[in-house]
């Protein structure tokens, strides 16, 4: 879908929480400045969160409560995983092993195999981290456009040309798992 400004990113993210349940865990990724954050602000929006939403960078995850749709407690587990997935192996170590290593030692592990009745995880980052995800997930990809560098009107990624903070947001949902396959997502 086409998103063409940050208010109706907001609006997409609100408009996510509301078929979210206890249980699930979506997946954002994109490049720097795509609008993973203010999707966040949207989503935590439509959890009823009054905390404000920021980028988790330096603190990899940030934990705040609201309210599911049907007005049932929510608990959001907002984790950046930027920092995640190192190059620091143990002999014999894969990449998988290494990034439940990092989860387990930040108390992540347990929300993301296995998430309580009312939390809700929100992963920035996370596209690394597919193979040491639950089943059931939402992953959200966020393009975003590029700046002509020498005027031309079309450009493709292959061209050298840089991201632009300006312009629309080509946004895909695809849901994996049984459970999201029941989902209303066609009208979002």
């Amino acid at each position: 879908m086409h998103v063409p400004t940050a208010d109706a990113m907001r609006s997409l993210g609100e408009r996510i929480a509301g078929v979210v349940r206890g249980g699930d865990v979506i997946l954002l990724s994109g490049p720097l400045g795509a609008g993973k954050t203010t999707f966040a602000q949207g989503f935590g929006a439509g959890l009823g969160i009054d905390a404000p939403i920021v980028s988790p960078t330096f603190t990899i995850a940030r934990e705040l409560d609201g309210r599911f749709h049907d007005g049932t407690p929510a608990h959001l587990v907002h984790v950046d995983a930027y920092r995640l997935g190192g190059q620091g192996y143990k002999p014999g170590q894969d990449s998988v092993g290494r990034l439940l290593d990092e989860l387990e030692a930040l108390g992540l592990d347990e929300e993301l195999e296995d998430p309580h009745d009312d939390t809700v995880v929100l992963m920035e980052w996370g596209e690394q981290m597919v193979a040491a995800l639950a089943a059931d997930r939402l992953q959200i990809h966020i393009a975003r456009p590029l700046a002509p560098s020498d005027g031309l009107s079309e450009v493709t990624e292959s061209s050298g040309d840089a991201l632009s903070d300006a312009g629309e947001r080509l946004v895909t949902l695809v849901p994996v798992g049984p459970s999201w396959s029941e989902r209303p997502m066609a009208g979002l």
